[in-house]
């Protein structure tokens, strides 16, 4: 497959490196700096699943020919300057599939590209790139969900030894993720903690933000299965700490608004109730400004 990647950090320079692995052409769409480093270098990635490897990328600023399909792997933050990267002339109607935080980039990106198949995508994984072309992947986690539409892609990445399923409900795809990704992204983000301190501290609200989301996720039109999500989210290491957390940290923006203030927005849409989701999202919303 022609494969374009915009955004390659952590999530979008490891899929770009196992599918250049299995042969496929993957150019990756990045600012000029980095753009250049990976047409010279390839992506070197760390992976506690799959190892080390180097894989041959080309690296361009601006899509400037014809692909199968666009993986869209920025930050939600991100994304409005990134897509100018990608011409909807040049694009036509590839496929689509950003894996973003987030429930609203989906409507954004249909509207800015009406020719395109823009399929509905998460990604499950804990990557980083501590460095342009340098990716680091822990543990063994690497589950991409997608909704109909993509399967060649989707064989591709199954093929590359990423975990693919191909499922009907976009709700239910996307609301799934966001159910355990808003409740860990906001608690390790207030405490500024890893998820194990989170659960011995303050184990009570985790369990809270689980419930209240999973209430959106149903008023939503997903299934919403708190006990399932609460069930994940204690099986995860000690020491797992969330991107949003590592981006506070560190004094950059975050995805704050992409993730809990969208599960506010959804709530209020429904008339649910989420107290303690709310607060986190205020408190935090005070705090990073």
């Amino acid at each position: 497959m022609r494969v374009a990647v915009l955004g390659p950090g952590g999530v979008g320079g490891l899929l770009a490196a196992l599918l250049a692995r299995d042969g496929h052409a993957v150019t990756c769409l990045a600012r000029p700096v980095t753009a250049a480093h990976l047409d010279r270098h390839g992506l070197a990635v760390t992976s506690d699943r799959f190892g080390e490897l180097v894989a041959p990328v080309r690296g361009a600023e601006r899509l400037d020919g014809p692909v199968d399909a666009l993986l869209v792997t920025t930050k939600a933050t991100q994304l409005d300057d990134a897509l100018d990267r990608v011409p909807a002339d040049v694009l036509g109607d590839a496929v689509v599939v950003p894996l973003l935080n987030g429930v609203e980039h989906l409507a954004a990106l249909r509207e800015r590209y009406p020719a395109a198949r823009v399929i509905a995508g998460t990604i499950r994984v804990f990557a980083s790139r501590p460095a342009p072309g340098e990716i680091r992947h822990e543990g063994e986690l690497c589950a991409v969900q997608l909704t109909p539409g993509a399967e060649p892609l989707a064989d591709a990445l199954s093929a590359a030894g990423v975990d693919v399923v191909v499922r009907p409900d976009e709700a239910g795809l996307l609301w799934d993720k966001l159910s355990f990704l808003a409740p860990m992204a906001l608690l390790t983000t207030a405490a500024d903690a890893p998820l194990g301190t989170v659960r011995d501290e303050r184990g009570g609200e985790l369990a809270a933000v689980i419930a209240e989301v999973a209430a959106v996720a149903r008023a939503e039109g997903a299934a919403g299965d708190a006990t399932a999500t609460r069930e994940f989210a204690w099986s995860l290491p000690d020491g797992m700490r969330s991107s949003m957390q590592r981006d506070a940290a560190a004094g950059n923006v975050t995805e704050l608004e992409a993730i809990g203030g969208a599960v506010l927005r959804a709530a209020d849409r429904h008339g649910v109730e989420v107290p303690v989701t709310r607060r986190l999202v205020e408190e935090l919303r005070a705090r990073l400004g």
